[in-house]
């Protein structure tokens, strides 16, 4: 199957125009699209399906629990599939079956384990304070964030492990990184990072692909183990005006 990868367009304030790629069979998008979810309609009548993620930027200033529910009856008038905790199985142009496995994934915080959370969940207080999300009459913190993203990853292992029941390939969606690998070179290993990469490095081998975004800067590694080798792609955009977007490819086509 042939996909077509967007995430990190911000076009609540970026001028960008998206291009179909000829060949992709469908669109990603790894979410970060536009806080204001008007440009979603952008993608209404694309030539393939479209398939949608969630960011944390699509919860901004929002309950997140009432805005997922209308995010999701947004896209489906928009004829866009989003996708949370949620699989589906896609057969390509040759007759292979691809299961995507997708959930926005959020941050736990434990990227640097157990000792470094605390330190972390300080970094990210900064982050959450930006987004001013609530939940139930309350804001949506570090430690709110952290109880949904352990939701995610419990899903999200448990889908991993599923026994093979007929696909070809399996191909994860998350907007948070999988792994330290993701990280924004400008910044590397420290605290805040935590905030945009997970360490979900022992489920990247029941993937053959694994789509992320988040982090404004393109990715695109491959990490060996028994099984062979899962491919890590994230083609975020961000924002031009901090010199974001060096490397990102419009009409980028990727093959599982």
């Amino acid at each position: 199957m042939r996909l077509q990868l967007l995430s990190d367009l911000h076009l609540e304030t970026e001028t960008y125009t998206p291009e179909a790629a000829e060949d992709a069979e469908l669109l990603v998008l790894a979410g970060d699209i536009d806080s204001e979810w008007a440009a979603l309609e952008r993608f209404a009548d694309w030539p393939v399906p479209v398939v949608f993620v969630a960011g944390n930027h699509e919860f901004d200033g929002r309950d997140v629990d009432a805005a997922s529910v209308a995010l999701r009856e947004r896209c489906t008038a928009l004829a866009i599939t989003m996708l949370e905790r949620e699989r589906r199985l896609f057969i390509d142009g040759a007759g292979r079956r691809v299961r995507i496995v997708a959930t926005t994934r959020w941050a736990d915080f434990d990227l640097f384990g157990a000792l470094g959370r605390a330190k972390a969940m300080r970094a990210g207080e900064y982050f959450m304070e930006l987004m001013q999300s609530t939940r139930d009459g309350r804001p949506f913190d570090v430690g709110a964030m952290r109880e949904e993203a352990l939701v995610c990853r419990d899903w999200l292992a448990a889908e991993l492990r599923r026994a093979n029941d007929g696909w070809d390939a399996t191909v994860v969606i998350t907007h948070f990184a999988p792994s330290l690998k993701s990280a924004d070179p400008r910044y590397g290993a420290k605290s805040g990072t935590a905030s945009f990469c997970n360490a979900d490095d022992e489920l990247l081998p029941f993937a053959d692909l694994w789509l992320h975004g988040h982090l404004h800067c393109v990715h695109d590694y491959r990490v060996a183990h028994a099984g062979g080798a899962t491919r890590v792609v994230c083609n975020s955009r961000g924002h031009t005006r901090r010199g974001e977007g060096v490397g990102h490819q419009p009409r980028l086509v990727l093959e599982v």
